[in-house]
C-alpha cells in the first residue's frame, strides 16, 4: 500500500482511506472482519462520523487491539461549544479510545456554518481545548463547498481539509479547483471525498432499488472507469482518498490500487466525455 506524508510532521497515511460506514448495519462479526481485511492489505486511515448511524458503534470493537497502529479521524456536525463537546466525548467512548489522531468540523458548507463555529461558543472553541487535552492530535475540518473551505482555511491553520474531489465536478465546473489552491497556500493537507461518486441517483428511480444503499450518490463499479477516477482524485496533490461507504467498492478500489499511475492528458480527456448528460452530486 503506498503511503503519502500528511500534517506538518509528514505522517505517512495509506492513500486510501477506510470509510466508517462500511460497518454501518454490519454485524459486529462482519465488520471485525472488514477492518481486519482492510488493516492487512496496509490501509492505516480510518475515517468515521457520529453521523453515520451505528458505526462508531460497530468499528470501536472492530478496532480493538489495533488502534495504535491506525490514524483514526472523526467529525462533530455541530456547531456550538457545548453540543460539540458532548459529542466529542461520546464519540471517544464509541470508539473506545482516548483520543482521536484527526478531528474535524463536519459537513461545513454555509457562511452560518462558518461563523457559528468559529465564532464565540462555537464548536471549535471545543476542539482547541480537546487538543489542550490530549483528545485530538490534528485538528481539521470536512467541507461540500469552495466558499465554505477558503473561509475556514483563512481563518485559521487547520492541519487538513476534507473535501470532494472527483473528475466529474472538477472537470465540468471547476469545483474544489479553489479549495485545492487555497490549502496549498495554507500548507494545509487535502483528503478527499467521492473519488469514485459518478453522478446523482436518476431520479424515477426509488430509494429501495438502489443496488448501493449506503451511498446517497451513484457510485461507480465499473473497474475501467473506477481506475480513472482513482488515478484522476490520487494524481492530485492529495494525501489520500476515501472510497464510498460499500465493502464492495472498497474491495474494487483494493485490486485497482497495485496498478496505479499517475492519470495522462489521454485519459483526462476521456473523462470528459463521460455523463455529459448527467446531473453532478454537487
Amino acid at each position: 500500500m503506498q503511503k503519502r506524508p500528511y500534517g506538518p510532521n509528514g505522517e505517512l497515511l495509506s492513500i486510501i482511506g477506510f470509510a466508517g460506514i462500511i460497518v454501518m448495519d454490519e454485524d459486529q462479526k462482519d465488520a471485525n472482519h472488514y477492518v481486519a481485511e482492510a488493516i492487512d492489505q496496509g490501509i492505516n486511515y480510518f475515517d468515521v462520523a457520529p453521523s453515520y448511524g451505528n458505526a462508531e458503534d460497530k468499528l470501536g470493537p472492530a478496532l480493538a487491539g489495533k488502534r495504535n497502529n491506525i490514524f483514526l479521524a472523526c467529525k462533530t456536525e455541530k456547531r456550538s461549544r457545548k453540543e460539540a463537546a458532548e459529542s466529542l466525548d461520546q464519540s471517544l467512548k464509541n470508539l473506545q479510545t482516548d483520543h482521536f489522531d484527526l478531528f474535524q468540523l463536519h459537513a461545513m458548507t454555509t457562511k452560518e456554518d462558518v461563523e457559528q463555529a468559529m465564532g464565540p461558543d462555537g464548536a471549535m472553541e471545543t476542539v482547541l481545548r480537546a487538543k489542550e487535552a490530549g483528545k485530538i492530535r490534528h485538528i481539521g475540518f470536512s467541507a461540500h463547498s469552495d466558499e465554505a473551505a477558503t473561509a475556514l482555511l483563512d481563518q485559521f491553520p487547520f492541519d487538513s481539509v476534507l473535501f470532494p474531489v472527483n473528475w466529474a465536478l472538477m472537470l465540468k465546473q471547476e469545483f474544489g479547483k479553489a479549495t485545492i489552491a487555497k490549502a496549498k497556500e495554507k500548507g494545509a493537507s487535502i483528503l478527499a471525498l467521492k473519488a469514485m461518486a459518478r453522478h446523482a441517483w436518476p431520479e424515477d428511480l426509488p430509494k429501495s432499488e438502489r443496488p448501493y444503499q449506503k451511498c446517497w450518490y451513484q457510485p461507480i463499479d465499473e473497474p475501467e472507469l473506477a481506475d480513472l477516477a482513482l488515478k484522476f482524485t490520487l494524481s492530485q496533490p492529495v494525501t489520500a482518498a476515501i472510497t464510498p461507504g460499500d465493502i464492495r467498492l472498497f474491495r474494487l478500489a483494493m485490486k485497482l490500487l497495485p496498478h496505479f499511475k499517475p492519470i495522462t492528458d489521454e485519459e483526462i480527456e476521456k473523462l470528459k466525455t463521460l455523463d455529459l448528460d448527467r446531473k453532478n452530486i454537487f
